[in-house]
């Protein structure tokens, strides 16, 4: 069974692609799909159509294991904050085999999803006044 491993999270996701479902966000099969269908959140503002970067992540390890980059995506991920070559939308990076990839810093979002943030803990929200 294939592996996915998000970081800085370091959660590891062992799925099975001829079981899962289909989470309907982004291509099937994709980091986004295979996130959300396991509790983990990534954001995804437009809801996996591939009309945004909210879902960008940077591959660490498997690009290989991963489906090549359309022109559509190729044309969007250019735009990501903290652009790489090793940059890839979530939402369309279609996953084949053992894939390492993180989440920067500047894309995880307590609020947005209605999800919990994997980088704040136990964060107390400030108040003002």
């Amino acid at each position: 069974m294939p592996k996915v491993t998000f970081l800085p999270a370091n959660v590891t996701i062992d799925y099975d692609p001829a079981t899962m479902p289909y989470a309907e966000h982004g291509l099937q099969g994709s980091l986004l799909d295979i996130a959300l269908n396991n509790g983990l959140q990534l954001e995804h503002a437009c809801g996996g159509s591939c009309a945004c970067t909210t879902c960008h992540v940077i591959v660490k390890a498997g690009a290989e294991n991963l489906s090549e980059e359309e022109d559509d995506e190729l044309d969007r991920v250019e735009q990501a904050a903290g652009f790489s070559l090793r940059s890839r939308l979530g939402c369309q990076a279609v996953v084949k085999g053992d894939v390492t990839v993180e989440i920067p810093d500047w894309n995880r979002n307590y609020v947005s999803e209605g999800g919990g943030s994997i980088n704040l803990g136990d964060a107390i929200p400030v108040k003002k006044g």
